[in-house]
């Protein structure tokens, strides 16, 4: 197995891109040109509005375009990827049916058969929640360990598969989705308001 080029490798008939949301539009335009037709192209990234405009405006009219999202990381398939879950997003002709069936019959994925807009829509709470939550517990560290309780471990393991994803995924998650910062706001005002309850209830037991 040799490395190709990014000319070369855009020759295939199925073409990955595992570019950042950030870069995407960059790398549309330079595999453009060197795409035969009929070829398959999908994006593997966490938000698929933006990806999806990105490919089908920079994308030829002669190559098919499937946006997914693996919904998974590579700390959850460390021992394989059967039973996992994946968002298969079809954009332009009928290589997004095609794709499921291979994921789902060779590769044993849970498919979810999606639209870019409904994806988004849930990942700003899937993906937002999970990640900002994560993101204040490391800052919180060092935390308990030893005496902890099932809940504790449980959160923690969640923090565990997300502690070590790339800058690049937060901002996409948090940053290029775009219903991610509502849910942040209904995140932060139902927190502060609940804050608020417990600071008056103390005030209340101590006055």
């Amino acid at each position: 197995m040799r490395l190709g080029s990014l000319a070369e490798t855009a020759t295939c008939r199925v073409v990955v891109l595992a570019a950042p949301v950030s870069k995407l539009a960059e790398v549309v335009s330079a595999i453009g040109p060197h795409l035969r037709p009929g070829a398959l192209v999908l994006d593997v990234g966490s938000v698929k509005m933006v990806a999806a405009r990105i490919m089908a405006d920079g994308l030829p009219d002669h190559v098919e375009i499937v946006a997914t999202h693996p919904l998974f990381g590579p700390q959850s398939a460390r021992s394989g990827v059967k039973g996992l879950k994946i968002a298969v997003c079809p954009i332009r002709g009928r290589g997004g049916r095609r794709a499921a069936a291979f994921l789902r019959k060779q590769l044993g994925l849970d498919v979810i058969l999606t639209d870019p807009e409904a994806h988004d829509r849930a990942a700003a709470s899937v993906q937002g929640l999970t990640h900002l939550i994560a993101k204040v517990f490391v800052e919180m560290e060092p935390l308990p360990t030893r005496m902890t309780t099932k809940s504790f471990d449980l959160l923690m393991q969640a923090v565990g598969m997300v502690r070590h994803d790339a800058p690049e995924v937060f901002d996409a998650i948090e940053r290029a989705n775009p219903y991610a910062a509502d849910v942040r706001r209904r995140f932060f005002a139902h927190a502060s308001r609940l804050e608020a309850e417990l600071s008056a209830q103390g005030a209340d037991a101590t006055g």
